[in-house]
């Protein structure tokens, strides 16, 4: 091992020695420790962002290439710990609400982070699996963690059983992508592919059930039967997480496998992509309009949501990758401000999920009702706010691209989506009062709140300004991880822009 170098790793190692650290205070403190453990992972996960920031982001593989850091990798951890620290500081008030404060619950969530900060990194299938199931198992407990609870339990076990069989369609992908190229090195598997004189079957299968998997990772369609039921069951904070964070890790792995291992395969994964985009967009908004659980609503918003950003994946150029990864970064930015109003709902001390029990809360609780609705209305597509950008640049791509009929069917899903989440405001303002919710809102939410609707409005005035730094991180890793001649079409927008073919 020749590149034997920790440098890169020091924020996943501080994170680490953090979590143990906590761990260790918490079994000699007990649940008391509960608070300070969880303010302190929060400072953690700040901390562990300004060491990431302090390393240069030049390409650089470390342990075999089993680990790299290039801008890319950067700037996707950076966002996974914003929503960390985000989830961790909604779930503090929250789990003595809820009476489970267990000093467990917020070692657990930055064991999740360590994972998924390894997934964006990872450089080697064997890398990439243990990584995954760090996230994972840490997952796992966090839906069932309410252990009174009948529907915490059903959720956790519901997402343990079909997240093992997604874990297993990843192994299996695996082990046939190693049997056809006979290694688990990205570099490896890409010349290997890239020097067959047509493509190899049984890695085009191996691709398939790698894709199935990650498809459930981000709860695409068909693969999202679990979101709706577990967004429901686990804690409303351990929604909150479920819904900010993993879904840009999961993304991050699905970018750098698809443009650096599966590159030759590039057209038979487009394919694929396509499919559950359409599907994702369709399945999310059109069932989202039975639903009256807010949480059910938001888990299939978050399937529509996911087929606008499998969209922008497509035509994998600098745009559509930097549509993306913005795309990503305001999706999670609207998510922390609409969960910091939803873990807000609260009447006799009991949590309000229902959307008929927010009736009239535009007169009872005039700022919560008005940060809700501009965080629907962002979430709508609704200009001039940051949603609407985010929507439009991804669209944009694809009609560069010439995926016509992609962009045709997110904008006609998305105008069926605006009717639930305008449902939600007219609710609140226009329907009869019903018995005020609580007032006692914690500072922490409503810090959190704010800078979600300075972040919507303040994007407004600036939208190219994140737009050139995603474009950049995508521009840094198409040119440095992908080969040369596919790089350049990449860049150019040139390559397999033509659905049809």
């Amino acid at each position: 091992m020749t590149d034997f170098s920790l440098i890169p790793l020091l924020p996943e190692l501080f994170m680490a020695m953090v979590a143990m650290g906590l761990l260790i205070v918490g079994v000699f403190q007990g649940n008391q420790s509960t608070a300070v453990i969880c303010w302190a992972s929060v400072w953690a996960c700040f901390l562990t962002a300004v060491v990431l920031l302090g390393l240069d982001w030049d390409r650089y593989t470390v342990l075999n290439s089993m680990f790299v850091l290039d801008g890319f990798a950067g700037f996707m951890k950076v966002l996974i710990l914003i929503g960390l620290a985000a989830s961790i500081s909604l779930s503090v008030k929250h789990i003595y609400q809820e009476q489970m404060a267990r000093f467990e619950m917020p070692i657990l969530m930055l064991m999740a982070g360590l994972g998924m900060m390894l997934m964006v990194s990872a450089h080697n299938m064997l890398g990439l699996y243990m990584a995954l199931e760090l996230q994972s198992l840490s997952l796992y407990v966090l839906a069932a963690f309410r252990r009174n609870s009948i529907k915490s339990a059903e959720a956790g076990t519901k997402y343990f059983i079909l997240g093992a069989l997604s874990s297993g369609l990843i192994l299996l992908g695996i082990s046939l992508i190693y049997g056809f190229t006979g290694s688990l090195d990205y570099q490896i598997i890409a010349d290997v592919l890239g020097d067959a004189e047509k493509p190899v079957i049984g890695a085009i299968i191996g691709l398939v059930f790698i894709l199935s998997g990650l498809a459930f990772k981000i709860s695409a369609v068909p693969f999202h039967m679990w979101t709706p039921d577990v967004y429901q069951g686990a804690p409303t904070h351990v929604t909150a997480f479920f819904a900010i964070v993993p879904k840009i890790a999961a993304f991050g792995l699905l970018i750098r496998l698809l443009f650096e291992p599966f590159a030759p395969l590039m057209e038979q994964s487009q394919q694929i992509i396509i499919f559950l985009s359409m599907a994702s967009m369709i399945v999310g908004s059109f069932a989202a309009l039975a639903q009256n659980n807010i949480k059910r609503l938001m888990a299939y918003s978050s399937i529509g949501n996911m087929g606008y950003a499998l969209m922008a994946l497509v035509p994998g150029t600098v745009e559509s990758l930097g549509a993306l990864i913005l795309y990503l970064a305001i999706y999670m930015v609207m998510t922390i401000g609409v969960f910091a109003v939803i873990i807000s709902f609260r009447r006799l001390e009991l949590a309000v999920e229902n959307i008929s029990d927010l009736s009239g809360l535009s007169q009872t609780n005039p700022g919560l009702a008005y940060t809700m609705a501009i965080l629907m209305f962002s979430m709508s597509g609704i200009p001039p706010m940051a949603g609407f950008f985010g929507k439009f640049f991804v669209f944009q791509a694809a009609v560069d691209a010439e995926f016509y009929t992609l962009a045709i069917v997110g904008v006609l899903t998305s105008v069926v989506a605006a009717y639930y989440y305008l449902r939600v405001i007219k609710v609140m303002f226009f329907d009869d009062v019903l018995d005020a919710l609580e007032k006692d809102i914690p500072v922490s939410r409503k810090i959190l709140m704010t800078l979600s609707i300075l972040f919507i409005f303040g994007f407004t005035l600036k939208p190219n300004l994140l737009f050139d730094m995603t474009k950049q991180a995508s521009s840094s890793f198409l040119m440095t991880s992908v080969d040369p001649d596919i790089a350049g079409a990449m860049g150019e927008g040139d390559i397999n822009n033509n659905p049809e073919e």
